[in-house]
């Protein structure tokens, strides 16, 4: 496609082609044309001050490098430069854009570059999947059984499939998080299942799943009855604490149709769940998307009419300090307009400082840095919309190579 950029397949594995000759640098001087010896850079620099130079790239970068010579392509798929030399400098999150509703294809957007990258996620099979992310790790679980559940590093393709979560077999509504420790590379992930009562819709069955990938093992910690709630799809780790957003199962006041729980993974306590650590929204929403941008949880929402709740009138973005909510921003009437028919509900992730927002109608997306308050459409996503149903959905990562499931 036109304005395409094709990404490095299999990056870590033999190069089936020839490589030439790395080509040598020289320099000739003022006085005419003095003949020089030519000196390749490449037979001067030891490996690991090479290292540590190609790990200051960004990882695009990265990979095109390793398409220079065989000796660039050995040294960043080593398992030494991978793990000790990555990264060297802050990568910022990627954004991967689902051009298709059924197939899981599309195109990946790097910030730094500002390019559009076609890459492939392996063993995710629709976009419609429960997909979460942390620290370059992405956990993905099918929509349909929700009983496949994987954890890949979509940069390096290393993937894992997890063993079935426990808990209730048939269920309405699932939230999915992960979180990676940095220093130990160890994650948490958590799902969050809530099943309707067969007589009672005002009343819910919840319970909270936690898997560890040092034991590998899956704990129920949490089982509850809500009355007047029921769970949803949207949830976050942030510092050891689960945040999840409840949604009014019905007869409630328009301020109260979202709410939010917030449950501390260390206590894993089942009792009083709803009552103890209910956190209202700070104003009435069409949607709510929950993120984890440098441990504070951050909750974009479209802020609805006060008269028509179902109707969005622009979106905002909120950080939890305690128990209140401080508003850091909000989309400015112009990038609004920008997306053309804005529904009240869509796409937005984020991590370290960076918020991506896109309507599920277009392919547009814009992107906000927290630390300098600054709005920025990215470069046009290289797919047009074919057809008026057509849906576009997405998520962002870190682009990380030392991380593996």
């Amino acid at each position: 496609m036109e304005g395409e950029t094709s990404w490095v397949n299999n990056c870590f594995e033999n190069p089936t082609r020839d490589i030439g000759e790395f080509d040598s640098f020289s320099e000739h001087s003022d006085e005419g044309n003095k003949e020089v010896n030519a000196i390749s850079v490449d037979l001067i620099l030891p490996d690991d001050l090479l290292e540590r130079i190609l790990a200051c790239l960004p990882i695009a970068s990265i990979f095109r490098a390793g398409c220079v010579c065989k000796r660039w392509h050995e040294i960043v798929s080593s398992r030494r430069f991978l793990w000790n030399f990555s990264p060297v400098l802050p990568q910022k999150p990627w954004y991967f854009m689902f051009t298709s509703s059924d197939e899981p294809v599309g195109y990946a957007f790097d910030p730094i570059l500002r390019k559009w990258f076609g890459i492939d996620l392996p063993y995710i099979q629709k976009s419609n999947w429960f997909i979460a992310s942390s620290c370059g790790l992405v956990s993905f679980m099918d929509n349909d059984s929700r009983s496949e559940l994987y954890v890949c590093n979509p940069i390096t393709k290393r993937c894992r499939k997890l063993q079935e979560p426990p808990g209730l077999k048939v269920y309405d509504y699932s939230a999915l998080a992960i979180s990676v420790n940095r220093i130990s590379h160890g994650y948490t992930i958590s799902i969050v299942k809530s099943k309707l009562g067969s007589g009672n819709f005002f009343q819910s069955d919840l319970s909270i799943h936690i898997y560890d990938s040092e034991t590998r093992m899956w704990v129920t910690s949490c089982t509850e009855v809500m009355t007047g709630w029921r769970g949803g799809d949207e949830s976050v780790i942030c510092g050891g604490v689960l945040y999840f957003l409840i949604y009014s199962a019905g007869g409630g006041a328009t301020e109260t149709r979202h709410g939010l729980i917030r449950y501390n993974l260390s206590n894993r306590s089942s009792h009083g769940l709803l009552i103890r650590s209910f956190i209202k929204v700070p104003c009435p929403l069409t949607c709510g998307r929950l993120m984890n941008l440098n441990e504070k949880l951050v909750m974009v929402g479209g802020i609805g009419k006060q008269d028509r709740p179902d109707i969005i009138k622009g979106i905002g973005i909120w950080v939890l300090n305690g128990k209140d909510w401080q508003e850091i921003a909000r989309m400015p009437h112009k990038f609004f307009q920008g997306f053309g028919e804005f529904d009240e509900v869509f796409a937005s992730s984020g991590t370290n400082n960076h918020i991506y927002i896109q309507s599920y109608g277009a392919p547009a997306l814009l992107v906000f840095d927290i630390n300098q308050k600054q709005w920025k459409w990215s470069q046009k996503c290289p797919v047009s919309k074919r057809f008026p149903l057509q849906l576009f959905t997405g998520f962002c990562f870190e682009p990380r190579l030392d991380m593996a499931p």
